[in-house]
């Protein structure tokens, strides 16, 4: 990719008059990564829709690609017997869901359901390796960006459950 690519205009505005691209830097996955990095990313990303209650993957399917809503909201949930749909969380523009399958081949830990019609911009792992392979620099930040996050949460994880065994609510 040479410079000239700098002089390309940004992707499409999506959300309250943000690009893609600005999106993408502002999540703590991608973001502090320099922006030529970004574009790089961003160019290999592609678009879906999905309508109200579509699902977009289920519980247990193979993982291979993350999300990021432009428009709608999608619904994180997890089935339990006898019970039904457990909804975890209903994401809305901005949040992001799969990151996980970036990095492993695990099955999907939740399904995700549109809420509502839902705009999504969609990175392929198998894209992102061929990306991360061939620009070593994008591969160490984007590496140590996702080593920070799994951190930060794996720290959240103990503290809940730390609450929770101090607290008697197991």
């Amino acid at each position: 990719m040479s410079d000239d690519d700098d002089d390309k205009p940004p992707p499409q505005v999506v959300v309250e008059g943000k690009s893609i691209l600005e999106i993408v830097a502002q999540l703590d996955l991608f973001g502090g990564i320099g922006t030529n990095h970004l574009k790089r990313v961003v160019a290999i990303g592609s678009e879906e829709h999905h309508k109200k209650n579509a699902k977009i993957f289920d519980e247990g399917d193979s993982g291979d690609k993350f999300y990021l809503i432009l428009q709608g909201a999608v619904r994180i949930s997890r089935f339990v017997a006898g019970m039904g749909e457990e909804a975890l969380a209903v994401l809305r523009p901005g949040a992001y869901f799969g990151e996980m399958s970036l990095i492993d081949d695990e099955s999907r830990s939740a399904t995700a359901i549109a809420h509502e019609p839902v705009r999504l911009f969609v990175l392929k792992r198998r894209d992102l390796e061929d990306l991360l392979f061939v620009d070593r620099d994008l591969a160490y930040e984007f590496l140590w960006k996702m080593v920070r996050t799994l951190s930060r949460r794996l720290r959240a994880t103990n503290d809940k459950m730390t609450f929770l065994a101090t607290s008697n609510k197991f």
